[in-house]
């Protein structure tokens, strides 16, 4: 009996360690969720809504005169074998996909947009309105300062299944310029700091 009991410790430890997203030897080369067609277009991720939710930041157009940029929640995810090597090193490593998503508002209200609810006036999420992913490869995406920028539609789903790598101007630009580390605006997520 105290064999078959060993074995079975030993075999779930074995079956953990296998299964472990956190590489503690180091090695990263396996990292990531990025996976290109023949002609170098992003496949759309599968499963993002399961990776690590790292936050939903929000700039709704009652706040920014009827003009913001994205006035919808960014639903922003992390990739999770990323995010543990990011939680020990403090670094982004090469196959880290982030992938936002933007969910529209219900429909609010008063003027700014907001919304009351059993909880208070406030803004709610609706309805999936699109979908942006960035990936980490500093030999593919030199020119952007390591990082590939993917749109896969400003739409409701179902989003297109393949995306081209985004110019320098419409979204690396902005990230270079205005993100606190590493083309990734850690500083609007808390579990990033």
């Amino acid at each position: 009996m105290k064999k078959i009991i060993a074995n079975i410790f030993v075999a779930t430890g074995l079956a953990a360690a296998l299964c472990s997203p956190v590489f503690a030897d180091g090695n990263h080369k396996n990292i990531g969720a990025a996976i290109y067609n023949a002609k170098g277009e992003l496949l759309q991720p599968e499963g993002f809504r399961q990776w690590v939710f790292i936050g939903a930041p929000l700039t709704p157009n009652g706040l920014n005169g009827g003009q913001a940029g994205f006035p919808e929640f960014h639903h922003v995810y992390v990739n999770p074998d990323a995010f543990a090597v990011y939680q020990r090193t403090g670094e982004f490593p090469d196959g880290t996909v982030i992938a936002k998503e933007l969910v529209l508002l219900k429909p609010g209200k008063y003027e700014d947009g907001s919304y009351d609810a059993p909880s208070g006036r406030g803004f709610f999420a609706d309805k999936y309105h699109g979908m942006d992913v960035m990936v980490k490869d500093s030999k593919r995406f030199k020119k952007t300062n390591g990082w590939g920028f993917f749109n896969f539609g400003h739409h409701a789903p179902p989003y297109i299944k393949t995306a081209e790598a985004a110019s320098i101007d419409s979204c690396a630009g902005c990230h270079q310029a205005n993100a606190e580390k590493d083309m990734v605006f850690t500083q609007f997520y808390p579990i990033l700091k």
